[in-house]
């Protein structure tokens, strides 16, 4: 049996990328802080499909101790594709972000990420359909106020991932490693990012995608043969393409 792995999949992203998975007949383990929200996720994918089985995995990966872990609990499946979409972020100048937040955002974003990923590619690049998608965002690629901390984390993922892609690539690697960076979508991430109790994207936003949506263009990235499913933080298309980032191959340079 084969598997797919979805961190941060309580809600938004993750949440609905479990169900389009779900759909498409995959066995997954479930990734979050929240248990109750994967069993409450777990119950709906059975409704659903009562014959997949679906793993609960609560960990918090802010833990450097439970990333490990976590993937060390995980040996005994077959993990056919490794989704690392958990992440949060913050919004305040950088002079006025609280350093104790910001330190466990670049533990989830930055820190748990890389871990997860380096341990994926180890056990998996030489296996034929393996694939590895990092949850990016569209501030991958740009900078905005407020916003430049998490930026930066997210920066970080895409300049990862964009190299991990084309190291393995460069090394004919089977395994194919790609980026989702979404721009502004309906989950939780404005209440955590602002610390608010709620927030109406429909009042307050004039455009994003909703978390269903943002998970069909997951399924479009996974089915394609791309690197990165990019969303257009003007026109909100999403497209697929290339790495952006340069990437300096050995082969090129002799």
């Amino acid at each position: 049996m084969k598997y797919t792995v979805i961190t941060g999949a309580s809600s938004g992203i993750g949440y609905e990328t479990a169900l389009a998975f779900a759909a498409r007949n995959k066995n997954l383990i479930l990734v979050a802080r929240r248990e109750a929200q994967l069993a409450e996720l777990k119950e709906a994918i059975h409704g659903i499909n009562a014959e997949l089985d679906v793993v609960i995995k609560p960990a918090d990966l802010s833990e450097s101790e439970q990333v490990h872990k976590l993937y060390d609990s995980l040996k005994e499946y077959d993990i056919e594709t490794w989704i690392n979409n958990a992440g949060f972020g913050n919004s305040a100048p950088v002079a006025e972000q609280d350093v104790k937040k910001i330190e466990k955002m670049l533990r989830v974003n930055v820190e748990a990420l890389t871990t997860l990923s380096t341990l994926y590619a180890r056990d998996y690049s030489n296996k034929e359909g393996a694939q590895l998608i990092n949850v990016s965002s569209d501030l991958g690629y740009r900078i905005v106020p407020n916003a430049v901390s998490y930026a930066a984390t997210k920066f970080y993922v895409s300049a990862f991932t964009e190299g991990l892609a084309q190291e393995l690539q460069e090394h004919d690697s089977p395994m194919k490693v790609k980026i989702l960076a979404p721009s502004m979508t309906e989950t939780e991430f404005v209440k955590t990012a602002r610390e608010l109790d709620d927030f109406s994207y429909s009042d307050n936003v004039q455009k994003y995608h909703t978390a269903k949506a943002m998970a069909q263009f997951m399924l479009d990235l996974y089915d394609s043969d791309k690197t990165i499913g990019k969303v257009d933080s003007d026109s909100y298309d999403f497209e697929l393409m290339g790495p952006i980032f340069t990437y300096t191959s050995k082969r090129t340079a002799e």
